[in-house]
């Protein structure tokens, strides 16, 4: 029986524009071996905001490494077991001992270049997406065009389909491997028929996937992530410092996309107005 597959268009290369409706929101300087890097935390993700203020307060970030860096995707950081690691020690595994709760704010908080995002464990051992209670990244991503976007558009339909489908195929589960067991191939031909018209049936009313205006505007001028919007929690954005995030994203790395001399955060400090 042939499978329908969903297939995610990866990233690569950016720009970021800073928002100018910043009053009242929370900035933040992280200061850097490679220079200093100013985040706006936004309100509209309250808990999210408040952790990492907490954090910074304490002084959490304080000596940890950007231990994940890949060039056109993002820069990764907060794992405090980077603090004390050795040079060919794997990270990303640290954390504070607790989740946050995801605060998905999409379509209005998205992946553009430059925006702060929480990490967080892969959906098999975490559906409900909660986030890493320390690690976060900062996009850079890719630059797309409009035709890019609109196949991705056209993908993120198919994976609603794909979804239905697969959920279909576990509830036929047992029927299905009968039929593999008895090489009855014209019923499970059948059977995938039936199960593609049902999922059709079932997503027939859900509205197709479209970027808003803003979305295709920093996406084809800026860039960023769009495969990582609605997955992970964006919480913020860089408005000073993209240029030391870009440096960073150009570092050499090794094993685990680990830079190769370390990049240090000193200090993380919240601004006054």
């Amino acid at each position: 029986m042939s499978k329908l597959m969903m297939i995610f268009a990866l990233c690569a290369l950016v720009g970021c524009k800073a928002n100018n409706n910043n009053d009242g929101m929370a900035r933040v300087k992280i200061e850097t071996n490679k220079g200093d890097i100013v985040v706006m935390l936004y309100d509209d993700t309250p808990k999210h905001k408040a952790n990492f203020l907490k954090l910074a307060k304490d002084g959490t970030y304080e000596g940890t490494l950007f231990h994940r860096v890949i060039k056109d995707f993002m820069i990764q950081a907060g794992d405090p077991n980077s603090k004390t690691a050795s040079k060919d020690q794997q990270l990303g595994d640290g954390d504070v001992g607790y989740t946050i709760p995801a605060e998905f704010v999409y379509p209005k908080r998205f992946h553009k270049r430059g925006a702060l995002a929480a990490a967080r464990q892969g959906d098999q051992v975490n559906p409900k997406k909660e986030s890493s209670g320390c690690q976060f990244y900062i996009v850079t991503g890719t630059v797309y065009n409009d035709s890019t976007l609109v196949n991705y558009e056209k993908r993120k339909d198919y994976g609603v389909l794909d979804a239905a489908f697969r959920k279909l195929v576990m509830q036929h589960a047992s029927e299905i491997r009968k039929m593999q067991a008895d090489k009855d191939e014209k019923g499970l031909m059948a059977m995938q028929d039936k199960l593609l018209a049902e999922a059709r049936e079932q997503v027939k009313d859900v509205p197709g996937f479209k970027f808003t205006p803003e979305q295709k505007e920093a996406y084809t001028t800026v860039g960023g992530t769009p495969h990582l919007d609605g997955d992970y929690t964006v919480f913020g954005e860089v408005i000073e410092g993209m240029d030391v995030v870009d440096e960073i994203q150009h570092v050499a790395t090794g094993t685990a996309d680990r830079p190769l001399d370390d990049v240090v955060i000193k200090k993380v400090t919240i601004l006054e107005d």
